[in-house]
C-alpha cells in the first residue's frame, strides 16, 4: 500500500474519530442541558407548592380568627337590641358582596368546548368557551334576577373580573379551565330562561359548543376569599 492511500485512509479515520467525538460532545451537552431544565422546573414546582402551602396554612388561620370574632361579636350583642341590630346588617351586607358562604335555589349552567373535530368548521375559535362567552351568560343570569353567583366556585363581587388567558380564564385572578361550571341562586324558573329561543344559550347550542343547565333547589356558593378594596368610594355622612 503506498503511501498516498496510507495517508487517505488515516484523513477518513481522523475525519470519522473528530465527528464521532463531536456528536458524543453534543448529545452530552444536550443532556446537560435537559437535566438542567428538569432541574429548575422541579425546584420551581417545590416553590409553588410551598407557597401554596403557606397560603393554606394563612388562610385556615384567618378562618379560626373569624369564627372567634363571630364568637366574641355574638356574646357582646347579646341582650343588646341596638348592636343584635348591627350585627344583623353586618350579616346581610356579608352576603351582598359575597363575604358569606350562600345556599338557595337557583341553576347550575356548564359551558363546555365543543367535541367537534376543528378541521371540519371555517373558524375553529368558535368551537371553544371564551372570557366574553362566560361574561354573556353571567350578564344573562344577572338580568333574570340571580342574587349570587360562582363560576367554577370562583365567587363573584361587584370587583371580580374575568379575563382570557390563552386556552384557560382568568377569574379573580385565579386560573380555570373548561368545562366552566356556573351557578345562581335565584328563581329557579326565571333562570332557567336563559334557555329561550334567541338567548345566548342558543347561540352557543349553535356553534356546537356544549350547554348544559339545570334546575335544582339547593346550591351552595361559596364566599369570596380575596380583599374587597375601595380606593375611591367615600361615604356620605
Amino acid at each position: 500500500m503506498n503511501k498516498k492511500v496510507i495517508s487517505i485512509v488515516l484523513g477518513i479515520m481522523c475525519f470519522a474519530l473528530t465527528l464521532g467525538i463531536f456528536i458524543q460532545i453534543r448529545t452530552v451537552k444536550e443532556s446537560n442541558s435537559t437535566v438542567s431544565q428538569n432541574y429548575e422546573e422541579n425546584n420551581l414546582r417545590a416553590e409553588v407548592l410551598k407557597y401554596k402551602e403557606k397560603y393554606e396554612n394563612k388562610y385556615k388561620e384567618l378562618e379560626k380568627a373569624e369564627e372567634e370574632l363571630e364568637k366574641e361579636r355574638q356574646n357582646s350583642t347579646q341582650n343588646n337590641k341596638e348592636l343584635e341590630q348591627k350585627e344583623e346588617n353586618i350579616k346581610k351586607g356579608n352576603k351582598v358582596i359575597g363575604l358569606t358562604d350562600v345556599t338557595g335555589p337557583g341553576v347550575i349552567v356548564t359551558l363546555s368546548d365543543s367535541k367537534k373535530d376543528a378541521s371540519t368548521v371555517l373558524n375553529p375559535s368558535s368551537l371553544i368557551v371564551h372570557d366574553a362567552d362566560v361574561l354573556s351568560v353571567i350578564n344573562e343570569l344577572k338580568n333574570a334576577g340571580a342574587e349570587a353567583i360562582s363560576i367554577n366556585e370562583q365567587r363573584l363581587v361587584p370587583t371580580s373580573s374575568i379575563s382570557c388567558g390563552g386556552n384557560i380564564i382568568d377569574i379573580n385572578g385565579e386560573k380555570v379551565g373548561a368545562p366552566f361550571v356556573i351557578k345562581a341562586i335565584g328563581l329557579p324558573e326565571q333562570l332557567a330562561g336563559l334557555t329561550r329561543q334567541g338567548g345566548y344559550l342558543e347561540i352557543l347550542k349553535s356553534q356546537s359548543v356544549g350547554v348544559e343547565l339545570k334546575k335544582t333547589n339547593n346550591i351552595t356558593i361559596p364566599k369570596y376569599t380575596g380583599v374587597i378594596l375601595y380606593k375611591y368610594v367615600q361615604i356620605n355622612e
